[in-house]
Formats: structure tokens, sequence, C-alpha cells
């Protein structure tokens, strides 16, 4: 007595089994990882069998149960007699309502952030440290870019490394968390450091004007702001990754929304109130700007030492310079625009609106690099190619409208731009901030502006994270600052020209000034 063997019932050794499908590959040009084999049932008809081993590309598993699936991404998993701890739970699959449902809270929470913090540089424009040295606006896009240049891509790295088993025991959890918290401070007090010379360097250049002891005021806000912003919310970070994954949420869906909640919120406050009590001993004690700087460079060796003992943050911190620094310089041309535009008093109501836009912005391209990164680890390692010649550019409707899962969540996350500012517009106007009124010719322009830098970024992001990939970058650990630093660019710049657009064309209505 026959009968057709079900396919999720025969499970074969690794390696094994008989005659492999030659359809057992995902696509053209992926190895087979005897993922299939094929049996002849009675009627002589082939019954595929599905091997439970193979890293999620056999024929019939469809590309968003490659993004989730969990069990079998590791080269550890095989063996079975390990100790790694219970599986964590597995995610179901992920369809468009569930990727929207799971990244609308967090994206709704982090655009509030953005509202908060669009609210404080509001109010401390008017300050006089940011009246007298206006170089801090400068610093602005710069230090809340760190989220993209540190905490984004420290999320997207915890979150690609949680969704491939690497951070299953206790042992691996420890020491991926000491490596990166380490790695971050690294990196978090060169950055400062680089964006205050960047500061005084765009500052000088339109007016010819160099103050040595601003400068030094600089460089001290801007070292502690990204110093203990980068400590706060790394630690907040890790907590969110190791919780979602408890509770059965893919951590690429909040853990980047998270971080830029309150990541600009940290960094533009303690960069306000830094520079505030810095500036006060101006006149008293100005031995404590190089004081401070000091004590943070003292404490680099420490970080380092540390960066170094882990194998996963030992190569990012020889070579994961060259993204974080560029991405800064692009951040700071995006605050020079800043700087010029509010200092302008018919533009002062630019202030409010420009965390906003520039977060929202970096936000979804952050979920949207860390999810793709995520499915290209699933299926490989950098530089293997799973296509049969290698991606150049894509077209617009291959990144927005094919039927892939990447496609899918891009698609998601572009319609919830409009909503989503919508809200966080509505809640400006109910907290009276800023100096302008929302018009429907300003909220026109304003999404306009917004839905442009959104569809840009996410066409990038489809491009640059493959085109990493295929050279053999780690796109987690390159391709989020890039990205987070062209939304700021792109968001300061499209905003800017819709204020002055809107003045030329006469709105008065809008009163853009005070």
């Amino acid at each position: 007595m026959s009968s057709k063997p079900e396919p999720k019932d025969i499970h074969q050794p690794n390696g094994t089994g008989p005659i492999p499908s030659p359809c057992s590959s995902d696509g053209p040009g992926r190895e087979p990882l005897a993922g299939t084999s094929e049996f002849l049932g009675p009627d002589g008809a082939g019954v595929e069998v599905v091997v439970i081993e193979s890293r999620a590309n056999a024929k019939g598993v469809r590309e968003e149960d490659a993004l989730l699936e969990n069990g079998s991404q590791s080269n550890e998993s095989d063996d079975i007699s390990t100790d790694r701890g219970p599986a964590p739970p597995s995610p179901l699959k992920e369809t468009s309502f569930s990727i929207g449902l799971q990244v609308l809270f967090p994206f709704l929470l982090a655009g509030f952030g953005t509202v908060a913090a669009g609210m404080v540089l509001d109010i401390v424009q008017h300050w006089e440290v940011f009246q007298k040295v206006t170089e801090v606006f400068i610093l602005v896009p710069a230090l809340l870019g760190l989220k993209g240049n540190l905490e984004m891509t420290l999320a997207s790295r915890l979150s690609t490394a949680a969704n491939i088993g690497q951070m299953d025991t206790p042992k691996e959890l420890w020491r991926m968390i000491t490596g990166n918290m380490a790695l971050i401070q690294v990196q978090a007090t060169v950055v400062g450091f680089l964006a205050s010379i960047a500061a005084v360097v765009f500052g000088w250049i339109p007016d010819g004007h160099f103050s040595i002891p601003h400068a030094f005021l600089l460089c001290a806000s801007s070292v502690a702001t990204a110093f203990i912003a980068s400590l706060v919310l790394g630690m907040i970070m890790i907590g969110v990754i190791i919780g979602s994954r408890k509770i059965g949420i893919n951590p690429d869906n909040v853990a980047t929304p998270i971080a830029a909640s309150l990541g600009d919120l940290i960094t533009l406050a303690l960069l306000s109130g830094i520079s505030w009590g810095l500036y006060l001993e101006l006149k008293h004690w100005r031995y404590i700007y190089p004081l401070v700087c000091a004590f943070f460079v003292v404490l680099l060796p420490v970080w380092v030492v540390l960066a170094r003992r882990s194998p996963a943050t030992r190569e990012v911190l020889y070579s994961g310079w060259e993204p974080v620094i560029i991405a800064m310089a692009i951040s700071s041309v995006g605050g020079l625009i800043l700087d010029k535009t509010v200092s302008d008093p018919n533009f002062a109501g630019m202030a409010v609106f420009t965390p906003v836009i520039n977060g929202v912005g970096g936000n979804l391209v952050a979920v949207q690099a860390s999810r793709i990164s995520t499915f290209l680890h699933m299926n490989g390692m950098p530089g293997e190619n799973s296509e049969p010649t290698p991606r150049r550019c894509p077209s617009p409707c291959t990144t927005f409208f094919s039927p892939d899962v990447n496609s899918r969540s891009a698609r998601v996350l572009f319609l919830l731009v409009v909503p989503g500012h919508l809200v966080f517009l509505y809640t400006i106007s109910c907290m009276q901030g800023g100096h302008t009124t929302l018009t429907l010719i300003f909220i026109t322009f304003y999404m306009t502006a917004a839905l442009l830098q959104v569809l840009i970024l996410l066409y990038i992001a489809d491009w640059m994270v493959n085109w990493m990939w295929g050279r053999g970058l780690d796109p987690d650990n390159f391709s989020i600052p890039y990205l987070t630093a062209l939304g700021d660019l792109l968001g300061t710049g499209l905003l800017a020209l819709s204020f002055h657009v809107l003045w030329l064309i006469g709105d008065r209505d809008t009163d853009v000034g005070d």
C-alpha cells in the first residue's frame, strides 16, 4: 500500500537525498542548496520534497517567507545538539497589511518625536547662543543625522543579527551588545568632532569671520552631545530589538523608527542645553571648552579596545568610517541651508518643520534599507550574486510595482507619507508651533516636497543596497548613513525651496515669517 508522501513530512539530512531537482534554486544564478528533491509517486508523477535545511530559497518558498524564516538561516543550525537555547518565535508571513500594521505605530511614534524636536528648535532658535553663534544651526542636521549614521545603523545591524540567529545565546548577545556600544561611542566622538569642524568651516566661508572661542564652543558642544545621545539611544535600541524578538515582531519594522522617535528630541535637547550652558561660561572660564573635548578624547582608547574584541564590530571599526564621515558632510550642507534660511526673519517658520520632514523621510528609508539588507543576508553573504548579471540601476516600476516583498514594503511606506504628515502638521498647528499659517497652498507645497523626498529616497535605497551587496559591502553598515544624510539634504533643500516659492508668489496668508 503506497501513498504520496507529503513534502512537510519528509526530512532529509543536509546534503543527502535522491536526485536533486533542477528547479531547486529560487531564481537563475543561485546555487542549489539541496533544497528540493524528486520522487516518483505511484502514478509516475514527480513529487517535489522540500528539505528544511535549505536557506529558504527553494522552489515554492515565497520571498516573504525567506525574509521572515528564522530557523534555518544560521550555518550552525544544522547541529541540533548544540545548546543554543529555545528558538525565538517565528513571525507570520508579511502581507502589505501586516507590514503597514507593524510599521504604523513606530512610524507615528517617531513622527511625534520629530514634531517635539521641531517645537524645541522653534523655541531655541531665539536663544542668545543660537543668535550669537549661528553656526550651531549647522550642527543641528549633522548631529540629528547621527541617528542615521550610528543609531539606525546599529539598529539595522542588530536586527539582521537577531533575524539570522546570531543573538540567540546569552554569550552571543553580550558580545554583540558590548562590541556595538563601544563602537558607536568611538564613532560618536570622532563624528562629533568632525561635525564641529565642518560647522566652523561652513560658517567661516560665507562671512570670512573666524572666532576661536566659538570654535571651541562648537567642538565641546558637538562632542558631548554626540557621546551622550549615542549612549542613551544605543541602550534603548538594544532593549527594543531584544523585546521585539521575544514577542514575535520583525525588528526591522520597529527598531529604526523607534531609534528616531527619541533620537531627534534627545539630541536637539542635549545640543541646546549643552551649548547654552557652555556659552554662559564663555565670559568667565573659557578653558572649560578644551577640557570637555580632552575628556572625551581620553576615553577613546577604552572604547577602541572593547570594540576590537568583538568580530562583528572589529571590521566596522576599521572600515566603517567612510559612510559615517561622508554622511556627516552631506548633513552639514543641509545645516548650512537651514542656517541661511532661518536666519532670515521672513523664513523663521521653517525651523519647526525641518526636523519633521527630515525625520519622516529618514525613518521610512531606513526601514526599507534594513528590510532589503535582511532579505539579502537570508540568501547569502555580501558579494554573492543572487542574479545572473549584477544589478545596475533598477527602473521605478521595478522598485515600486513588482510583486516581490521589498517592492510591496516600498509601496506601503510611500503611502504612509501623506496621512502621516497630515497628522504631524495638525499636531504642530494645535500646539501653535512655528510662525506659519497652515493654508491649503502651503500644505500642497509641503506635501509635494515630502512625497518627492521619500520617492527619491526609496528608489535610491533599492539601488544602493543591492549595489553595495554586489560589491561585497554589508548594507547594514554602509547604506543607511548615506540614505538618511540624503534625506536631510533633500528635506531641508526642498522645504527651503517651498518657502522661497511661497514668498515669491506672494502667499501672504501663509505668513511664513514672524
